[in-house]
């Protein structure tokens, strides 16, 4: 996996996303403590605010900005979008007031919409052999599993020394180095696109080809078992570790750790098991395992709430375990769909459009796990478990599609602009 290291400007590219990350990461535990400094006993609510505006930058705003600066120069755009990041960072220490953090989450997640769609559209340019993005799609999950690890054990020990507003210090150098690497990196230059269109043919273009590819439909109904997974573990584990099993605030670490680890260890093993099955059979094996991961926290949650679970905190740990193994069969290879139904004219298209679209299944997941959970667990789990599996279902369905090369992505550019199916 790590041959691909050997290519400078990919190890420069993912030097920056590594950095960047960290970055961000002492940035979640900094702003936490800044929204309660601010807020007080609101902090919780505060903070449910700005990870509502964050979804909506991604959702929203994503679309939009990679029309308007899909003719600039790709170096160009992630530089700006991390000095974008970097000034926001810099700035939050001086917030004396709530709406001061909405506005600038917003400014600095939309500038993270920018960069992140821009940045992955760039890889199989990088690296176009299937073999070596394939790895470098598992490094990249590896660098977001291991920042939700690592970032935290190092916030903890700054914090041991220093103050949290230091922190965002720490997150500025962060986005400063990724625009150092990015700098440093000799990128393709975009290639022109003839006939890009309006802006508003350009914001809609990814999520058309979206509508009328079938291996793209095929990864939107993955996104929804992804989001389903995901919102019982990073919304309701706090709940479960403090309300139902009545454990310490190192328990919920051990607890996310666990689903962290399932998705490393995936990770680390999907480039050999993309050698022996296709990305469709491993992505619908990762919604099932992830499908019966929820029906089993149905069972464990209702054994716990009956009073007679002593044993149900065991049982929850090998389900977040899996539901993380599942969620990174399905997350590591979905960037080789969007490589094969893409081409030069729709690559930054249909990144963004993913991008968007799977964030999207996050603003339906995550409420529903808080709202039907602050009522019931099991209510939660049964309703996550039920949409996880309707896009199993609904990815089931969807006919084999999507192995056409760099021809799809035209042909799937033709037909949404004529409003028909690509043959």
């Amino acid at each position: 996996m790590l041959s691909v290291l050997r290519d400078p400007r990919y190890r420069n590219l993912f030097a920056a996303q590594a950095v960047a990350l960290v970055g961000t990461g002492l940035l979640t535990v900094a702003l936490g403590l800044l929204a309660y400094d601010i807020a007080g006993p609101r902090a919780g609510a505060v903070l449910g605010t700005a990870l509502t505006i964050k979804m909506v930058a991604y959702v929203a705003v994503a679309p939009v900005i990679a029309a308007v600066v899909s003719r600039l120069p790709t170096k160009a755009v992630l530089v700006g979008a991390d000095l974008i990041r970097l000034a926001v960072a810099a700035s939050l220490p001086f917030l004396t007031d709530i709406w001061q953090i909405y506005v600038l989450v917003f400014v600095l997640q939309s500038a993270s919409a920018t960069f992140t769609p821009a940045f992955q559209s760039l890889i199989p340019v990088v690296l176009p052999d299937e073999k070596d993005y394939t790895k470098a799609l598992s490094l990249s999950r590896l660098a977001y599993d291991l920042e939700s690890l690592v970032s935290p054990l190092l916030a903890a020990a700054l914090l041991s020394v220093i103050e949290f507003d230091l922190l965002f210090a720490g997150t500025a150098v962060g986005f400063a180095l990724s625009a150092v690497c990015v700098l440093a990196t000799p990128l393709p230059a975009r290639t022109p696109v003839a006939a890009a269109g309006s802006v508003w043919h350009r914001t809609t273009l990814g999520a058309r080809i979206f509508a009328r590819t079938p291996s793209l439909r095929f990864l939107m109904a993955m996104n929804l078992v992804v989001a389903a997974g995901t919102a019982l573990v990073v919304v309701n584990s706090v709940v479960y570790v403090r309300d139902v099993f009545h454990l310490g605030s190192s328990s919920l670490g051990f607890a996310l750790a666990c689903c962290g680890t399932g998705s490393l260890l995936v990770a680390l093993a999907v480039p050999r098991l993309l050698e022996r099955v296709s990305d469709r059979r491993l992505m619908l094996v990762g919604a099932g395992l992830s499908s019966a991961a929820l029906i089993g926290a149905v069972g464990m949650t209702a054994w716990a709430a009956s009073g007679r679970g002593d044993g149900a905190w065991w049982l929850l740990l090998p389900l977040w375990l899996a539901i993380g193994a599942g969620n990174s069969m399905i997350g590591t290879p979905s960037g080789r769909l969007l490589a094969r139904a893409s081409d030069d004219s729709t690559r930054s298209s249909l990144y963004t459009a993913q991008f968007s679209l799977s964030h999207a299944c996050f603003l339906l997941t995550y409420p529903l796990a808080g709202w039907i959970g602050a009522e019931s667990l099991t209510a939660a789990a049964a309703v996550l478990a039920a949409i996880a599996i309707a896009g199993g279902v609904a990815a089931r369905s969807e006919r084999r599609g999507g192995s056409r090369g760099r021809r799809g992505g035209s042909r799937a550019l033709e037909a949404a602009g004529q409003g028909r199916m690509a043959p």
